[in-house]
């Protein structure tokens, strides 16, 4: 009988394609940048034509979320996000300044690794593509394993169109035979340069074991606080609308709705409106007990299901509209389901005294799993609005928006972007919207301006010094001479 051992195979496979990455990275980065956007280009317009193909696909085989979001999804990288890289200059001379003789150099940081997770695997995979060939960059992919065929798929696309438009083989490619041991393989090998983990926590210690910098875009425990001075519609459609698409399954969604006292009432009211349960106590505790498993991760079957799904799993009776399930809360706990991320539309709901009470509530949360990654604010008071800002321990703070496309740069000015940078609790490098430029590094140019002479010749110790060398020269005392000396370099510096 024949024994295949995948373990082998997929460390060989793991060796092979970081080494002809290498190789490709070498001829990358004598592309100019104007060659580079040309291969970007032709491979976002063709990917852009297989949307609806990748986002049925994507989600038949990893049963998360909906196929009209993921589309969504990936028309939003294909074209939104390559509208925005592509006049981006990020290797060659990036800037020059002529009056000061100085100039910044882009270069490429050479092979990356690239993990994506299985809620976004394709748009994720499309956008970390574009991003790294842009920047003169190698990618090799290591494939969630629940969604290693989507992903497969996308990236063959890439990959053919690429080739015809003169990008290196092997500049882009992913790993088929796909095992944890694989992936370690990658981060770890020699010519690997740095590591994008997009929302694989698993591997995340691995990667920062390995010595190479990790971006890590993480999981988001994301409140958003509802002030007394917000308009309360546009703040409740703005978080249904955001923790509701492709089933809640994108990290900048919200998790937790803050309220301020004075207008909890009206928020429920409208938040039933629009199709949110506010559930009991028991019905609560019914769903909290179907999220997670006992080790404290989300259950997989529960992740990007609807708010009906997840009500008949639990057992649980209510309306046919209904759109979210939320939970009235007291207290931020380990052991509290609700105090956690949960990747499906369900929102724990807590009412705050005044907003420095919520400002406590929301640092709370934003600390129960130590993310650090986003937090909205709904309000028309530019104080309290600043206050959150400058007191948040978080990576990106969300003014009067829906958390989920905020945060994406949908509906803010932010980076375009599938991965979301976490790096305010120490997991990653940056906490920025990952863009082109944090795939290179600047090399700094600085042409002579002046002369040390120029710097030294006005310095009133160089002037001291000097004249203690003529008093050392007449051999006066030794005390006496030290107290002249003293006594010169302090009248010239006072």
């Amino acid at each position: 009988m024949n024994i295949i051992d995948n373990d082998l195979l997929s460390i060989q496979e793991a060796r092979i394609l970081i080494e002809h990455a290498k190789e490709a990275q070498s001829l990358l980065s004598s592309f100019s940048q104007e060659k580079l956007d040309a291969v970007v280009r032709e491979i976002a317009k063709e990917i852009e034509k297989h949307s609806n193909e990748l986002a049925f696909i994507s989600q038949s085989e990893t049963d998360y979320g909906n196929t009209s979001d993921k589309y969504i999804k990936n028309k939003f990288v294909s074209s939104y996000v390559f509208e925005k890289i592509k006049d981006i200059k990020c290797i060659g001379i990036i800037s020059e300044d002529t009056q000061n003789k100085t100039m910044d150099i882009g270069v490429p940081v050479g092979v990356i690794v690239a993990l994506v997770p299985s809620t976004s695997p394709v748009s994720t995979a499309i956008y970390k593509t574009l991003i790294a060939i842009k920047s003169g960059n190698a990618i090799v992919f290591s494939p969630h394993k629940r969604a290693k065929k989507s992903v497969g798929r996308a990236l063959e696309i890439m990959i053919k169109k690429g080739l015809e438009f003169g990008l290196p083989q092997g500049s882009l490619s992913y790993l088929k035979t796909v095992t944890e041991a694989g992936t370690k393989e990658m981060m770890n090998h020699k010519d690997t340069s740095i590591i994008m983990n997009t929302g694989v926590l698993e591997m995340l210690s691995e990667g920062q074991k390995s010595g190479k910098p990790v971006i890590y875009g993480g999981n988001g425990c994301v409140p958003a606080f509802i002030e007394r001075t917000a308009n309360i519609k546009d703040a409740v459609r703005d978080i249904i609308k955001s923790k509701t698409f492709d089933n809640g399954v994108l990290s900048g969604s919200e998790q937790s709705v803050v309220v301020d006292s004075p207008v909890a009432m009206q928020v429920q009211n409208e938040m039933e409106n629009l199709g949110a349960y506010f559930m009991t106590e028991k019905e609560s505790m019914m769903i909290g007990n179907i999220l997670f498993d006992s080790t404290g991760n989300q259950e997989v079957e529960t992740i990007g299901k609807t708010a009906l799904e997840l009500a008949k799993r639990a057992g649980i009776s209510v309306p046919e509209n209904t759109k979210v399930l939320v939970s009235k809360q007291k207290y931020v706990f380990e052991n509290n389901p609700y105090s956690k991320e949960k990747l499906c539309p369900v929102l724990a709901y807590y009412i705050e005294e005044d907003w420095m009470n919520a400002c406590e509530k929301c640092i709370e949360l934003l600390l129960s799993e130590r993310n650090g990654h986003t937090l909205s604010i709904h309000s028309n008071d530019q104080e309290v609005i600043k206050q959150f800002a400058l007191k948040k321990p978080v990576g990106r703070i969300l003014v009067n928006t829906p958390g989920a496309f905020g945060s994406m740069g949908i509906t803010t000015n932010l980076f375009p972007a599938m991965t979301l940078g976490s790096g305010s609790a120490g997991k990653g490098m940056t906490s920025d919207n990952i863009s082109p430029m944090n795939l290179v590094y600047i090399r700094k140019v600085g042409v002579g301006v002046r002369s040390l002479e120029d710097i030294t010749k006005d310095n009133p110790i160089n002037k001291a010094v000097y004249e203690t060398k003529t008093i050392n020269s007449e051999n006066i005392d030794h005390e006496d001479g030290l107290k002249e000396i003293l006594e010169k370099i302090l009248r010239e510096i006072n």
